[in-house]
C-alpha cells in the first residue's frame, strides 16, 4: 500500500508555521495588555500623588515675585527687623448702637491677651478705639507657614466668643484672612473642579458616540494622562524646580482632560472610518494610529512649545505653567496614541456598541482601497455653501469677527483688589468693610519703607506729607513706634518706617500711593529706598504680569508660526490659520470685556487674564486648524487645493467640532471655583473654543482656502503639482 501520510520534514514545517502564527497572535495581546497594564499602575500611582499635591503647593503672591522685585527685597530685609515673617490678621468690632465704655476697651484687652496664647500668633497689639468711639481694632501677627490657617481659625473663633453679636458686630480681616480665603477657595481643586470637569465629558462623550463602552475608555485615557502629569508636577515642585499654586493646579486638570479627549476623538473618529472600510479590525486601527500620528504630534507639539514660552515670564507662577501644562500635553498624546490604542486593539469593535461599525464590503479589494469620507450631511452642506461663495463668507465672518474685537478697549485689566479675588461674601470682606467705616482704610496693611538710617527724619517727613499716607512712624523695638531716629531698630544701616495708607491695602489707590512713595524717595535721596507691603507687592505683580504680556505674545506668536511652516510646507497657510486664530482670540476678548463689564459687572481683571486666554485660545485654535489642514494635504494631491479642503471640512467637521465643546466643557468646569480669575478665564476660554470652532475653522478658513486656490499651498510642491496638473479648480461637491 502507498504511504500517502505527510513527510515529517513537511510535518515539522507545519508544526512550526502553527507555533509561529500562534506566538505572534500572543505576542498581538500581550503587547497591548502590558501596555495597559504600565498605564493603569501609573494611573493609580499619580492618584495617590494627587493627595500630597497640596504640601508643594503655596498661594502667597509674594512668593511668585522675581527676586529682584522691590516688594520682594523688602520683604527679605523685613524679616530681618522682625526675625521672621508674620502676617497680620486684623480684628475689627463695632457696637450696634452706642460708643465704646471703658468696660469694653478691658474686656477686649482681656480677648487680646487670649488671642496672644494662641498657637501660631506671634503677637497682638492692643485694643485701638475708632475716632467716633464705636469701633476697636486689634493687629494679630500671625506666624507665617504651615499653621498660619489653623491659628486664624481659632481666632475667629475666639472673637465670636468675645464679642456678643446681639451687641457686637466683629470680623477678622486683613492678609491673613484673604490669604485664607484664596486657599479655601482653591480646595475644590483636587475634588469638585475634576469632579466637575469628568462628567461634562462624560456626557458630551455618550451622546458623540452613542455606545456604553467608548466613552470610558477614551476618559479612562484622558485620567491616565492627566495622572502621569501630576507625577511629574509633584517631582518639580517637590524639588523646587517651580513654585506651584493652585490656579496652575487647576488649569492642569483642565488641560489634560480637555485635550486627552480631543486627540482621542481623533483618533477613535478615523479608526470608525477605517473599520467601515476594512473587515480586519486590528489593521484598521494601525492604520488609525499611524494616520492620526502625524496631526496629533503636530497639534501637540505646537501646543507644548508655546506652553513652554511661558518660561520667558518673571512671574514664577507663570513660569511653573509653562513646564506643567506642557508636560500634561506631552502625556496626553502619549496616552492617546498608546494607551487608548492598546484598549482598543483588546476590547475590538465591541467598543462601539450598540452601533458598532461594519465594513460595506467585506473583500480584499475593500480592504486595501482607502476609505472614503462619510457622508455627513450637515458638513457636505457646510461643504457645499463655502464652495458657492467663499470670498462672500471670508470677508463677512473678518468683518464680523472685528466688529467684536472692538470691544478689547473696554478691557481692564491692570489688576483687582486682593478682597474680589474670591468672589461672594466673605467674613474677611465684611470686616474691610467695617473697618472701612471707622479706620484709615488701610489699618493692617500699611506700606513698610527702608531707608538709610542717616536719612530717616527726612524720609519720614516725605512719607507722612504723601496725599495717600495717613500716618507713618519709624519702627522701635517690638513693632512699637520710636520716639526717634535713635531708638529706632536699624539693620545694615538702615531703619524701617512703618505707613498707614487711605485706601485700602489692596485697591489700585493704594499701588498708586506705592508708585508715589518710590517715586518721591529715590528722588530725594542717592542711597537705596526700598518700598514694601501689601500693596507693593500686588503693585509688583500686575507689572511684571503686564511685561509678560508684551514679551510672551510675540514669542508665542514667533513660535507657532515657525512651526506651521515646518509641519505645511507652505508660508501662505501658517499666515492664515495664524491670522485668523489671532483675531478668533481678539473677538473673543473684546466680547468678554463688555460682558465682564455691564453682565458680571466685575470691577476688572487680573493682569494674567489675557495671557493665558492667548495662550490656550492661539495654541488649541492652531490644534483645530492643524486637525483642517493635515486632512487638507492629504486629499490635495488627488483632488485639488479647493476640493481637498472641503473634503477635509466634511471629514473632520464632526470630530473638530466635538472636540470643541468638549474643550469649551472642560474650561468652563473652572467657573465651579469661587474666583474671579478662573470664572474670566473659563468664559474667555469657552466663548474662543465656540467662536474657533463653529465659525473661523468651519467657515473662514475654508473659504479663504477655496478663494486663494493653488496659492494657499505656496511654495509647497502642491502648489506646483497644482499648477502643472490642473489648471483650474474643479467645482466639485465632496
Amino acid at each position: 500500500m502507498l504511504d500517502t501520510s505527510p513527510a515529517p520534514a513537511r510535518r515539522n514545517e507545519d508544526s512550526s508555521q502553527s507555533r509561529g502564527r500562534t506566538a505572534l497572535r500572543r505576542t498581538r495581546v500581550l503587547i497591548p495588555a502590558v501596555l495597559v497594564v504600565i498605564w493603569i499602575a501609573w494611573t493609580a500611582w499619580g492618584g495617590q500623588t494627587f493627595a500630597n499635591l497640596s504640601s508643594v503647593v503655596t498661594n502667597d503672591q509674594a512668593a511668585f515675585l522675581p527676586a529682584e522685585a522691590e516688594s520682594t527685597r523688602a520683604l527679605d530685609l523685613q524679616e530681618q527687623f522682625s526675625n521672621g515673617e508674620t502676617v497680620p490678621a486684623v480684628i475689627v468690632a463695632s457696637l450696634q448702637d452706642g460708643e465704646l465704655s471703658d468696660d469694653d476697651l478691658s474686656a477686649a484687652q482681656s480677648t487680646a491677651e487670649e488671642a496672644g496664647e494662641i498657637s501660631g500668633v506671634d503677637e497682638v497689639l492692643p485694643p485701638q478705639p475708632s475716632e467716633d468711639g464705636q469701633a476697636l481694632q486689634m493687629t494679630a501677627l500671625l506666624q507665617s507657614g504651615g499653621e498660619d490657617d489653623e491659628a486664624l481659625q481659632q481666632l475667629r473663633d475666639l472673637v465670636a466668643e468675645s464679642f456678643d453679636e446681639q451687641t457686637w458686630q466683629a470680623h477678622v480681616t486683613g492678609p491673613a484672612a484673604y490669604s485664607a480665603d484664596l486657599a479655601e477657595a482653591f480646595s475644590g481643586v483636587d475634588g469638585l473642579l475634576l469632579l466637575v470637569a469628568v462628567v461634562a465629558v462624560l456626557i458630551i462623550l455618550v451622546v458623540v458616540y452613542r455606545s456604553f463602552l467608548l466613552p470610558f475608555l477614551v476618559l479612562l485615557s484622558s485620567i491616565g494622562a492627566l495622572c502621569a502629569a501630576i507625577t511629574v508636577t509633584y517631582l518639580m515642585a517637590d524639588a523646587q524646580w517651580i513654585q506651584l499654586n493652585g490656579q496652575v493646579q487647576g488649569i492642569l486638570s483642565i488641560l489634560v482632560i480637555g485635550a486627552a479627549t480631543d486627540y482621542s476623538l481623533l483618533l477613535v473618529a478615523r479608526y470608525r472610518e477605517e473599520l467601515t472600510a476594512r473587515q480586519d479590525r486590528r489593521g484598521a486601527l494601525l492604520i488609525a494610529v499611524r494616520k492620526t500620528a502625524p496631526a496629533v504630534l503636530a497639534s501637540g507639539g505646537t501646543v507644548a512649545l508655546a506652553l513652554l514660552c511661558l518660561l520667558a515670564s518673571d512671574l514664577n507662577s507663570n513660569r511653573a505653567l509653562g513646564p506643567v501644562a506642557a508636560s500634561g500635553i506631552v502625556f496626553s498624546m502619549a496616552a492617546t496614541l498608546t494607551f487608548l490604542p492598546a484598549m482598543l486593539w483588546l476590547v475590538g469593535r465591541a467598543a462601539f456598541w450598540p452601533r458598532v461599525p461594519r465594513p460595506q464590503q467585506a473583500s480584499a479589494e475593500t480592504d486595501a482601497a482607502a476609505p472614503a469620507p462619510r457622508d455627513h450631511r450637515l458638513w457636505r452642506r457646510v461643504a457645499s455653501v463655502v464652495q458657492a461663495r467663499p470670498r462672500v463668507i471670508w470677508i463677512t465672518v473678518t468683518l464680523v469677527l472685528l466688529a467684536s474685537a472692538a470691544g478689547v478697549t473696554q478691557l481692564r485689566a491692570d489688576g483687582i483688589p486682593q478682597s474680589d479675588f474670591v468672589l461672594g461674601e466673605t467674613e474677611t470682606k465684611s470686616g474691610q468693610q467695617l473697618l472701612e467705616e471707622h479706620f484709615d482704610a488701610g489699618t493692617g496693611s500699611p506700606a513698610t519703607v527702608f531707608v538709610d538710617a542717616d536719612q530717616a527724619a527726612e524720609a519720614l517727613e516725605l512719607t507722612v506729607e504723601d496725599d495717600g499716607v495717613t500716618e507713618g512712624y519709624l519702627v522701635g523695638e517690638g513693632g512699637a513706634p520710636a520716639s526717634g531716629p535713635s531708638e529706632a531698630v536699624e539693620v545694615d544701616g538702615m531703619v524701617q518706617i512703618s505707613a498707614t495708607l487711605n485706601s485700602p491695602g489692596d485697591s489700585m489707590e493704594a499701588e498708586q500711593t506705592v508708585q508715589s512713595l518710590r517715586g518721591s524717595l529715590s528722588e530725594s535721596f542717592d542711597a537705596e529706598t526700598l518700598v514694601g507691603g501689601t500693596s507693593a507687592t500686588q503693585l509688583d505683580t500686575n507689572e511684571t504680569a503686564q511685561r509678560d504680556l508684551l514679551v510672551i505674545v510675540p514669542l508665542v506668536l514667533l513660535v507657532v508660526t515657525l512651526i506651521l511652516i515646518v509641519l505645511l510646507r507652505s508660508l501662505v497657510t501658517p499666515l492664515i490659520l495664524l491670522v485668523t486664530t489671532g483675531l478668533s482670540y481678539l473677538s473673543a476678548l473684546g466680547i468678554s470685556a463688555l460682558v465682564f463689564n455691564h453682565v458680571f459687572e466685575f470691577p476688572g481683571a487680573d493682569p494674567t487674564v489675557p495671557l493665558f486666554g492667548f495662550m490656550f485660545l492661539v495654541a488649541l485654535g492652531v490644534d483645530y486648524n492643524i486637525f483642517l489642514m493635515t486632512r487638507a494635504r492629504e486629499e490635495t494631491p488627488k483632488h485639488g487645493a479647493a476640493t481637498g479642503v472641503l473634503r477635509s471640512l466634511v471629514v473632520t467637521g464632526g470630530v473638530i467640532t466635538s472636540a470643541g465643546v468638549v474643550l469649551a466643557a472642560t474650561f468652563t468646569a473652572l467657573a465651579v471655583l469661587p474666583l474671579m480669575f478662573m470664572v474670566q478665564l473659563a468664559f474667555l476660554v469657552a466663548l474662543g473654543v465656540f467662536i474657533d470652532t463653529f465659525i473661523v475653522r468651519t467657515l473662514q478658513v475654508p473659504a479663504l482656502v477655496v478663494d486663494l486656490g493653488r496659492t494657499a499651498w505656496w511654495p509647497s510642491a502642491l502648489n506646483r503639482r497644482e499648477k502643472r496638473e490642473r489648471p483650474a479648480e474643479p467645482q466639485v461637491t465632496p
